[in-house]
C-alpha cells in the first residue's frame, strides 16, 4: 500500500477520520496521562509539560483512530455502527489515511524531541502499540489488552519526563488503567458483539460471554483498589478520596445501565467513563494543592 496525496477538499473526512466529532477517547487518554503528571511530581506539573502532553495525547488518539479505519477497512460496511466512515464509505483511499497516519506520528515525534532522551526511548513503545492495536483484533480474543497498555503508556513516559525514572508507583497506575481499560472497552465491545460474531472480528465482549457484566465488575474494582493504595502511600487528602468515591458510584451506576446489555446503554456506560476519569484528576489535583 502506497502513500497518497492529502486533499484539503476531503478535510472534513480527515477530520471524521480522526475522530474529531467524537472527543470520548481523546478525554479517555488525557484523564489518566494528567494524574500521572501529577502523581511524578507530588505537584502541579510545570505549565510546558502540561502542553506537551495534551497535544500529544490529542495527537496519538487521532493517529490510532486513523490507523484503526485504515485496518478495518473492509469490515466496518458490515457493521451498523462503523459503516458510514470515511474508509467504508470509500470517501477517502487508504493511500490517503496511511498518509494522514504519518503526518500526525511525525508531528507526535516532533513534540517529544521537546523532552528528554530517555522519554524519547518510550515513545517508540507507544508508537508500536498504536500501530498494532487495530489487527490485534483478528488473533486474539483481548485486543482490549493491547488497548490498555496503548492507552496507558503515556503514564510511564510522563513519570520518565519529570522524573528520569519509572517507579514501581508508575507501573501500578499503569496496570491500574490498563484493566479500567479492558473495563469500558468491553462496554464498547458489548455494542458491536452481535455484528462482531457474524464478521469473525474478536473481544473480550465476546470472550467473556455471559460473564461480561460481573468481569467488568472485578476489573473496576481493581483499578479503584490500585488507586486507593496509591492515595494511601502518598498520603493524599480527602479530595482525593471524595473523587474516588464519586467514581465507585459512576462506575456501580454503568453497570446498573448495561445490566440489558442494551447497544445504546452499553454505549452510553462507555461513554460516562469521562466522568470517571475526570473526578479521579479533580479530586487528585486538589489535594495536591
Amino acid at each position: 500500500m502506497k502513500l497518497a496525496a492529502l486533499h484539503w477538499q476531503h478535510w472534513p473526512h480527515y477530520k471524521q477520520l480522526m475522530r474529531m466529532d467524537k472527543p470520548i477517547g481523546t478525554y479517555l487518554l488525557l484523564w489518566p496521562t494528567f494524574w500521572a503528571l501529577w502523581l511524578a511530581g507530588a505537584d502541579w506539573p510545570a505549565i510546558e509539560l502540561v502542553l506537551i502532553f495534551t497535544v500529544g495525547v490529542f495527537v496519538m488518539r487521532s493517529a490510532g483512530c486513523v490507523i484503526n479505519d485504515f485496518a478495518d477497512r473492509k469490515v466496518d460496511g458490515a457493521v451498523k455502527r462503523t459503516q458510514s466512515r470515511p474508509l467504508a464509505a470509500g470517501k477517502v483511499s487508504a493511500g490517503e489515511a496511511l498518509s494522514l497516519f504519518t503526518l500526525l506520528i511525525v508531528i507526535a515525534f516532533l513534540l517529544v524531541l521537546l523532552l528528554n532522551w530517555q522519554t524519547i526511548a518510550l515513545s517508540f513503545a507507544a508508537l508500536g502499540l498504536a500501530a498494532c492495536y487495530p489487527f490485534m483484533k483478528r488473533y486474539t480474543h483481548l485486543p482490549q489488552v493491547v488497548l490498555g497498555a496503548a492507552f496507558s503508556w503515556a503514564i510511564p513516559m510522563a513519570y520518565m519526563a519529570i522524573l528520569e525514572t519509572v517507579p514501581l508507583q508508575a507501573w501500578l497506575l499503569f496496570f491500574a488503567n490498563l484493566v479500567w481499560t479492558v473495563a469500558y472497552d468491553t462496554l464498547y465491545a458489548m455494542v458491536d458483539r452481535d455484528d462482531d460474531l457474524k464478521i469473525g472480528v474478536k473481544s473480550t465482549a465476546i470472550l467473556f460471554g455471559r460473564y461480561d457484566l460481573a468481569i467488568i465488575a472485578l476489573l473496576d474494582a481493581l483499578f479503584i483498589a490500585i488507586l486507593a493504595y496509591i492515595g494511601v502511600s502518598m498520603a493524599l487528602f480527602w479530595p482525593y478520596w471524595l473523587g474516588l468515591a464519586l467514581a465507585v458510584c459512576l462506575l456501580v451506576r454503568q453497570l446498573y445501565l448495561s445490566r440489558k446489555r442494551d447497544r445504546d446503554a452499553c454505549f452510553n456506560a462507555f461513554l460516562n467513563n469521562h466522568y470517571v476519569g475526570l473526578v479521579i484528576f479533580v479530586g487528585l489535583a486538589i489535594s495536591l494543592l
